[in-house]
């Protein structure tokens, strides 16, 4: 008897949970993904030279 009361529990309380389990569902959008790459990109390079260095490279006297 206590066999059968709880196999119907068990049984019961089986269907109970998988009536509740969330569904999860994948669907692909209906419009195209846009990306906007708009990117502007600027490049400064500043090289400074001490003035003994730029005098030595004018007369040649480093080589």
């Amino acid at each position: 008897m206590k066999f059968a009361a709880a196999l119907t529990l068990s049984v019961l309380l089986t269907s109970i949970m998988t009536g509740c389990t969330p569904t999860v569902k994948i669907e692909p959008p209906d419009k195209p993904i846009v990306i906007n790459l708009n990117v502007k990109i600027e490049h400064e390079i500043r090289i400074k030279v001490d003035k003994e260095l730029d005098n030595l490279l004018e007369n040649e006297q480093l080589f």
